[in-house]
């Protein structure tokens, strides 16, 4: 019952909270302020309502309340040998953002004073100025699944042609985003997406409904490119690097999404017997997807989610991360902010793709992704190209999570 409570009320919070933003429509703004005005009105009656009959319940696990202080000896083997150092650059470019929070600030003074640190001074100074954590699971479980993302390279053109016919899209300007931690702080991280129609809000297009003939979202096309199967990838990992016939490139990274939650095309294809569960990879989808031109969109559309995307500045090292910085292959790491600190230092206990083959390193928290949910869950960043793409679209390994903080660090409520 309280979950229906909720999601009426979000439903309502949905419908009604485009008045809050300032957005360019084609819609006569005025009628749609008075209507909005009168639903906000209703909504903060219920809601008030609501809060006396029904208390909203209350999150079972408080911000980073996962991660358990323990020793550095548990993982000061595995510091020394890997080479931490390698890591330090990300770590430095992490801090360009972190520097500005009161709990980082005085960590990333320190590591202006390293200049191209040995592994041992790298060592010291996480012994020195940090405390380690342990991340843990909901069910009090200490390993979790780590995954892997890349950046591809996929051929495309400015131009819409034959040869260049699948568009990226920058977001559409009837696109409204809802911050809903504004009324329920509880819901932290969370948004929902929509289009005004009238004067209410409604869910945006879905990718079956952007991929029309008549598609809705004609001006909206950033680049054009080959392979569809390419782009609903480059979707998934979120960036990519586009080569023009000329030799020239762009780097283009997430700029919005269009609300729908991601469904899995693989999940998919196994439902209709497709392809077995064990064989499901990204080769394995792009190997049917060759075999099966005709059926491919109906299973693209499985997944209603779309990315929309923006051009990078020339001359970035990596893609731009959730932190706000370019990431680094091998050493930063996509995590859920909700349990473990965005920019924080960590070190990954895993195995290679689809191997037995340790996989410990010191990397950098720098990443989100929205398939990424849980106390012990990473996605590794491996870089760009097919290489990368190769190991990434393998790796479903389990793994362990230690969590580095700044010894005055100001946890939400009290952690163990």
């Amino acid at each position: 019952m309280i979950k229906k409570i909720l999601s009426l009320i979000l439903l309502l919070f949905f419908l009604v909270s485009c008045g809050q933003l300032n957005v360019q429509n084609s819609c006569d703004c005025e009628l749609e302020k008075n209507s909005i005005a009168e639903l906000e009105s209703k909504l903060i009656e219920l809601k008030k309502r609501q809060d006396k009959s029904t208390k909203l319940p209350k999150k079972k696990f408080s911000e980073y309340s996962l991660l358990h202080k323990t020793k550095w000896e548990e993982i000061d083997s595995k510091l020394q040998n890997d080479q931490v150092n390698q890591a330090w650059s990300a770590w430095i470019h992490g801090c360009e953002k972190l520097i500005k929070l009161d709990d980082w600030r005085s960590v990333c003074e320190q590591a202006k004073n390293l200049l191209s640190p040995t592994n041992m001074e790298v060592i010291k100074y996480l012994h020195t100025h940090f405390d380690l954590y342990k991340a843990n699971n909901e069910d009090g479980s200490k390993k979790g699944l780590i995954t892997g993302y890349y950046q591809p390279l996929l051929k495309g053109s400015r131009t819409q042609s034959r040869k260049y016919k699948i568009p990226l899209y920058v977001p559409p300007q009837d696109l409204i985003t809802v911050d809903l931690s504004k009324i329920y702080p509880e819901l932290k991280y969370k948004r929902l997406r929509g289009r005004v129609e009238g004067n209410k809000l409604i869910p945006y297009f879905t990718r079956e409904e952007i991929a029309k003939k008549n598609y809705p979202l004609q001006g909206n096309e950033l680049l054009w490119v080959k392979n569809p199967v390419e782009a609903f990838f480059l979707e998934i990992q979120g960036s990519g690097v586009i080569k023009f016939e000329d030799g020239s490139t762009t780097q283009v990274g997430y700029a919005d999404q269009n609300g729908h939650p991601y469904r899995s095309m693989g999940l998919a294809l196994i439902r209709q017997g497709e392809l077995k569960r064990h064989r499901v990879s990204m080769q394995s989808i792009k190997y049917w997807a060759k075999k099966n031109k005709r059926k491919l969109q109906k299973f693209l559309n499985t997944n209603p989610s779309t990315v929309f995307f923006r051009e990078l500045p020339q001359g970035l090292p990596g893609p731009i991360g959730a932190l706000g910085v370019p990431i680094t292959s091998e050493r930063s790491v996509a995590i859920d902010r909700r349990y473990i600190p965005l920019g924080a230092p960590i070190f990954l206990s895993t195995t290679e793709p689809n191997s037995n083959i340790s996989l410990d390193k010191f990397m950098i928290a720098q990443d989100t992704g929205g398939a990424i949910n849980g106390g012990v869950r990473a996605d590794f960043y491996w870089g760009q190209g097919k290489s990368a793409g190769a190991k990434a679209g393998k790796m479903k390994q389990s793994g362990e999570i230690w969590v580095m903080l700044p010894k005055n660090f100001s946890f939400p409520t009290t952690t163990k």
